[in-house]
């Protein structure tokens, strides 16, 4: 074989093995876009499964909270129809008993007559206020207010309710301090919390009242009382329409407000919201501690 002839023979064999060389990478790079895509895939389907694990849950969830609030409007229902028919029945009975000249009392008949129509009106005032909270329709007139007037006047106005049980009715506020409020509206939160601790505490027992600055922006309304504490499965339900706690927290006192029907929390937080403000309830060593943190500037009046 001549040198040309050898130098030809060995471009050619290098020539066959570039071939082969670019064929085998081809090949390996075909097998590694392969494997990318199956991995690829795989980390696609995981993805796509969490995703659908998650629409589960959040469904799941979504249900629960539905029929948490289907229930929710079942006892509202069940416990207003039941304390509306209570009065009603009782106020039925005592004008039969005067228009038949059966009353052996007229005079005291007359003024349970009173008093049973005074529980219908609060109960119908606290639907009306409830309904306007729920539609976004309860509209605040913001004024600066002393929140050591305003609170030591509601804590006035149930006091006679308070002694009547004979429970210690206390405030203890910080005089100067001032908030944007609605004073009708706010003067219903601290009536109706503590008109709930008056319900539930024993006689003889405290409750105690604060008013004081939390924070640079926010001041705080406290009422707690000796009543017991609330049942922790319970506690995130407290401001719920409607609920009722399964077991009292004290015994009833006959001759006593009731607990009406179970909407006055329930307006409290609506009434808060309503502020720009937040309300949360805790237990404590012998009761309950509910506290609402209010804006003090006029930044959230709108």
């Amino acid at each position: 074989m001549t040198p040309g002839e050898l130098v030809n023979a060995a471009l050619l064999g290098a020539a066959v093995l570039a071939v082969l060389g670019l064929g085998l990478l081809m090949v390996r790079a075909r097998r590694i876009r392969s494997r990318g895509t199956e991995r690829d895939e795989t980390a696609d389907s995981v993805a796509l499964a969490e995703v659908r694990a998650e629409l589960a849950r959040a469904l799941a969830d979504a249900r629960e909270g539905e029929g948490r609030l289907e229930g929710s409007r079942r006892e509202l229902v069940a416990w207003i129809s039941h304390d509306l028919r209570t009065p009603l029945a009782g106020i039925r009975a005592m004008a039969e008993a005067l228009e038949d000249g059966m009353a052996p009392d007229p005079g005291r008949y007359y003024r349970q007559l009173r008093g049973q129509v005074d529980q219908l009106t609060g109960m119908v005032d606290d639907l009306f206020e409830l309904s306007r909270i729920h539609a976004g329709a309860l509209r605040l007139s913001w004024e600066t207010v002393s929140l050591y007037d305003l609170i030591s006047d509601a804590v006035a106005e149930l006091a006679p309710v308070a002694a009547a049980k004979q429970l210690d009715l206390s405030f203890e506020g910080e005089s100067g301090l001032t908030i944007v409020a609605d004073p009708r509206e706010l003067s219903r939160v601290v009536g109706n919390l503590v008109m709930n601790a008056i319900q539930h505490s024993t006689p003889g027992s405290p409750i105690v009242v604060s008013a004081t600055r939390y924070d640079a922006g926010r001041a705080a309304i406290s009422v707690q009382d000796t009543a017991g504490g609330i049942a922790d499965a319970d506690l995130a339900r407290v401001f719920e329409a409607g609920w009722r706690a399964s077991g009292p927290r004290t015994p009833s006192e006959s001759g006593l407000p009731s607990g009406g029907a179970g909407l006055g929390l329930a307006i409290v937080q609506g009434i808060v919201a309503a502020h720009h403000g937040q309300v949360s309830v805790r237990n404590t060593t012998d009761g309950c501690r509910f506290e609402v943190l209010l804006p003090v500037s006029t930044a959230g009046a709108a």
